[in-house]
């Protein structure tokens, strides 16, 4: 019974033989689905990427933030920020956070938890970068030297260790942040010498680092190299780059440091970059500062191409700094105007993430902020590029597509999910149609329009 009239249907070792086949079968089916859930990851560089890195936009905290200054403002700007939850990234060391380990074993994280608990109750994704180093990794003493000079200094080799170590440390730490930036823009990796950077001691760091992460913990997400994306003005041959466009040449180092990285990286699950749209020789806007913004869409789409990765901007710019590096010769609405067309441009591209460096301050004035200082009484209220920044990561979210609309007249215009953008690109008033839509648009005006 149970048997074919012409012997046993299969052998012991047969039968033994197709379990094994069909549990090899098996495991190649689940190993298939999750890699096309995302939820495998590119630990390797490979083509299956945790959806976890689509963060969408966000904002960096710099040295003011909403976690210090009056009570009432204070209030008033985490309202504001948990009203349009977005990613919001944070430094360990510097940039409002103080040392974390100004001795050896010695911790002090009351500045970065202050920052964090400010995250987690404003419904934020947060993000750290694990930047910078402590003065006794990079040849200094206990005191902290917070000059630009020493902080932008890299750990010295023999310190690679104890600053995965602290990564480590600060991982366990906060659970709840599943994000991490290896270092920013290869701070204290330049090699005089040979004029170009240390791409390998940056890349021994960051494999150190990223080993010790997974080692802590297996459900984080790991970045970098967080490279410069510098241009020059096309006319300008030092070292040139194929990499071009109307908006200049990218710097072939900056390539060089990336490729080198995404070749020899133990493993990540996006690539950072930073940049800005004006030229590096004479901070050159070209042809203008509106389609300068190109090069966000172009230098995406190279890095898509070079590492099979989610693409995150950690930094953008399109106002040329001033001697002192500040961003103020602009109107308000001429910037945000600039601001919204770079953002359509990456976001036409696929970036999974970007974060805006919000410029706060401890005064009243603050061009580019996002809200109005909460050192203030009245502060924490919001400003444009809030309102540009919040409204634009409803309706570009990642891997949500987008379509360009038809225009006839001086304007851009992105369809999203549930509104369309429009900006006039001219410092005077405009007709214009989208799809069809007549508007008068006034100088620089930002316009949001739903069906």
């Amino acid at each position: 019974m149970g048997r074919h009239a012409g012997g046993p249907w299969l052998s012991k070792r047969g039968r033994w033989r197709l379990l094994a086949l069909l549990a090899a079968v098996a495991c190649a089916l689940a190993l298939l689905f999750t890699v096309r859930l995302g939820g495998g990851g590119s630990r390797g560089g490979g083509a299956g990427h945790d959806r976890r890195a689509a963060v969408g936009w966000g904002f960096t905290h710099t040295k003011y933030s909403a976690d210090r200054g009056e009570d009432g403002a204070r209030r008033t700007a985490a309202g504001l920020l948990s009203a349009d939850p977005m990613p919001q990234n944070q430094h360990i060391m510097g940039w409002g956070a103080d040392n974390p380990e100004p001795r050896p074993g010695s911790y002090n994280f009351t500045d970065l938890d202050r920052r964090v608990a400010l995250m987690r109750r404003t419904g934020a994704t947060p993000v750290l970068t694990l930047c910078c180093a402590p003065d006794w990794m990079k040849g200094g003493g206990a005191r902290t030297d917070w000059s630009q000079k020493s902080l932008e200094k890299a750990p010295l080799p023999a310190h690679y260790k104890d600053f995965a170590h602290l990564a480590g440390v600060v991982a366990k730490r906060y659970p709840d942040v599943h994000h991490f930036i290896v270092w920013n823009e290869l701070k204290g990796f330049y090699d005089e010498s040979r004029k170009r950077w240390d791409y390998e001691g940056y890349t021994e760091l960051y494999n150190l680092v990223y080993a010790e992460l997974r080692r802590q913990r297996d459900d984080v997400l790991i970045g970098g190299p967080y490279v410069v994306m510098d241009s020059n003005s096309p006319a300008s041959a030092s070292n040139a780059s194929s990499l071009q466009g109307p908006w200049g040449v990218v710097d072939q180092r900056a390539l060089d440091a990336l490729l080198y990285w995404n070749r020899h990286k133990t493993g990540a699950d996006f690539v950072v970059v930073d940049g800005s749209s004006y030229t590096r020789d004479g901070s050159l806007l070209l042809p203008d500062e509106f389609r300068a913004t190109q090069k966000f869409a172009d230098v995406t789409a190279w890095l898509k191409d070079a590492t099979g990765l989610p693409v995150w901007w950690a930094e953008w710019y399109v106002e040329p700094p001033d001697a002192q590096d500040n961003r103020a010769g602009w109107t308000e609405p001429r910037r945000v105007a600039v601001q919204a067309t770079a953002m359509m441009q990456m976001a036409r591209a696929g970036v999974a993430g970007a974060f805006y460096w919000n410029p706060e301050s401890d005064t009243g004035a603050c061009p580019g902020c996002l809200w109005s200082s909460t050192e203030l009484s009245d502060g924490g209220a919001g400003l444009p590029m809030m309102d540009l920044l919040a409204r634009f990561g409803k309706v570009f979210p990642p891997e949500a597509g987008v379509r360009v609309p038809v225009v006839e007249g001086e304007a851009r215009a992105l369809a999203g999910r549930g509104a369309t953008l429009v900006v006039n690109t001219t410092d005077h008033g405009v007709s214009a149609k989208v799809d069809g839509r007549g508007m008068e648009l006034g100088a620089y005006e930002v316009r949001w329009l739903t069906p």
